[in-house]
């Protein structure tokens, strides 16, 4: 007798739940319909209507998500205007959301990653190291100054992120010099790219294109600065070479 109560139970449980599980999507349709002023077309003009309305709609939200979208980037270089790049790195990866293929947005979450990476400090003083927070950060960087250039190839800024980032962070320069000789193929007099190519090149063990980048730049800028630190640095290049 128990066995058959709580098997009445189970299937009024069941067909209470169905139901109102019915009545809530019918519900949901009905307030579709109100909303739209559309129900149940079958003539050829009310379903034309009823396409135009519903398409309407499709593109206030398109329009809407794209408003979003821009008021993120804007509140996302507001705070990194300030340096808070932690905020604008949220508000950056909010933007990406609704934008998946914008390299620029790609461009700067590397580039706020850079930073954060170096604020990984060990801030409760527990004595925990907080290598592997960098890391992470300096991966997250990685990663979207590559995605950055998978969508625009010739993207120089990225180009010259992966440069920075590769060389002096993560000590792997020999994948800095295919992404540096790309921007210089087409950015040709950017020496910034340069003196961070060279010492690729240097720390690879390629001292004479090392020594001959530095001698370029040497010969083309027109900063005394510029040209005095090439000259310097090619010397320390010229003395590695020798002294194998």
């Amino acid at each position: 007798m128990k066995k058959r109560y709580k098997s009445f139970l189970a299937v009024a449980f069941t067909v209470f739940t169905l139901c109102g599980c019915t009545k809530s999507n019918k519900a949901i349709i009905r307030m579709q319909k109100m909303e739209e002023g559309v129900s149940s077309p079958t003539t050829e003009a009310e379903l034309k209507e009823a396409i135009a309305k519903y398409q309407q709609r499709v593109a206030d939200n398109q329009l809407a998500d794209s408003q979003v979208g821009i008021w993120y980037k804007m509140l996302a270089v507001r705070y990194l205007d300030a340096k808070q790049y932690g905020q604008a790195l949220q508000n950056f990866q909010k933007a990406i959301q609704i934008y998946p293929t914008n390299q620029n947005l790609f461009y700067y979450v590397g580039l706020c990653a850079g930073y954060m990476a170096k604020a990984s400090l060990d801030y409760g003083a527990t004595g925990a190291s907080s290598t592997t927070e960098k890391y992470n950060y300096l991966k997250l960087s990685e990663s979207a100054y590559l995605r950055a250039v998978e969508l625009e190839p010739k993207y120089g800024r990225a180009l010259y992120g992966l440069g920075i980032l590769y060389v002096f962070e993560l000590d792997q320069s020999e994948k800095a010099i295919p992404y540096l000789e790309r921007l210089l193929s087409f950015d040709t007099r950017n020496f910034d790219a340069m003196f961070v190519l060279a010492r690729a090149y240097y720390m690879q063990g390629q001292y004479d294109k090392s020594a001959s980048l530095y001698d370029k730049i040497a010969s083309q800028t027109k900063s005394e600065q510029k040209k005095q630190e090439a000259l310097s640095n090619k010397k320390i290049v010229l003395d590695a070479s020798y002294s194998k």
